[in-house]
Order: structure tokens, then sequence, then C-alpha cells
């Protein structure tokens, strides 16, 4: 019965060890064959990925509805400066005067004057951060809408796909070391973003 039972295990592994071979040494071929197809499929496209790129500060400079809220943006940013400068003036003046009065100042008055004092410089301290964060946000908008804008034209600029990457270059950003001009398409952007951007302020 031992001898039947070893004899048995002996039969199915050699059993196992045929299936073993077979399976793998018919699953190479095809193997082989799959990774030969994706390499000739590789070397026959044969074409290299045409890039070309935009220069931003060209952009902000030509692209008339970014120029304008640039400039807006600007003032506001000016007119904030001033504001906050102005309300200082104002708190050095209110001091300039209080100590004027020299002597006759009692302890108790330069307390209340000073406290006063500082809560006024605190409300124009937090009126000037919470001007420059609206600000900030309304700028932040407005970029986001521009480059949304720019994403969709040149998503329709290039239905043909005849490039496969378009780059970003400007002050700052130079990440390209060499640039062919004749892969510039930035005059093109300049006047078709023109024409969309007019149209939608109209």
């Amino acid at each position: 019965m031992k001898h039947l039972s070893l004899t048995l295990n002996i039969v199915l592994l050699l059993a196992v060890g045929i299936l073993y071979y077979l399976h793998f040494s018919s699953a190479k071929p095809n193997e082989k064959k799959k990774k030969n197809e994706i390499i000739q499929l590789t070397k026959s496209n044969g074409n290299a990925p045409l890039i070309a790129y935009i220069d931003l500060d060209t952009l902000n400079e030509h692209i008339t509805f970014i120029k304008n809220n640039r400039k807006l943006l600007e003032n506001e940013q000016v007119a904030i400066e001033k504001e906050w400068e102005n309300a200082y003036r104002n708190l050095q003046a209110q001091k300039d005067n209080f100590l004027k009065r020299g002597n006759a100042i009692t302890q108790a008055e330069a307390e209340e004057f000073q406290g006063k004092l500082i809560q006024q410089q605190q409300m124009v301290d937090e009126k000037k951060q919470s001007a420059t964060q609206a600000l900030n946000d309304k700028s932040y908008k407005f970029l986001d809408d521009v480059q949304k804008k720019l994403k969709a034209f040149l998503v329709d600029y290039n239905q043909d796909n005849k490039f496969s990457y378009i780059f970003t270059t400007g002050n700052g950003l130079e990440y390209m070391v060499y640039k062919d001009s004749a892969l510039n398409i930035t005059e093109d952007v300049v006047e078709g973003m023109n024409e969309i951007l007019n149209k939608g302020n109209k």
C-alpha cells in the first residue's frame, strides 16, 4: 500500500512538472512576440513630439484685457497703501497735539489717550489687512479666469494635435535653456486671446 501511494505521488509530481513546463515554455514565445510588436510600433511611429512655447511677459504686455485689469489692480493697491499712510499720519498728528499739553497731562489722561491710540492703530491695520486680502482674492480670481480662457483657447488652437506640448516661459520662468524662435506661438495667442477677451467685455 505504501509503495502504491509513493508511486502515485511520483506520477502526480511528474505530471505537474510536465504541465508547468508546457505552460511556461509556450507562453514565452507569445510574450516575446508582444514585446517585439511594441518595439516595432514605437519605431515605426518615428515622429518626435512637436513642442511650442508662449512668452508670458509678451501676453501681459499685449493682451489689452490683461494689461487694463492689471493696471486697475495696481491702482487699487496704491489706494490701499495711501489710505493706510494717511491714517497713520492722522494718528501721529493726534499724538503730537496731545503731547503739546506737556506737563498739564495727567497720568490717567496719558493712559486713556494711549489706549485709544493703540485701539485706532489696530483698526487702521485691520482695515488695511482686510482690503489687501480682498484685493488678493480679486487678483487670484482674475488670473484664474484668464488662465482658464488661455487653456480653452489653446485646446481650440491645437485641434489638429499639431503640438504634443505647449510650455510657458517668461521672466523668472526660464526652465528651458534653449528656445527655437520658430516654436514661439505667442503672436497667435495674443491675437486670439485679444479677440476672445474683447468680445467677452462688449
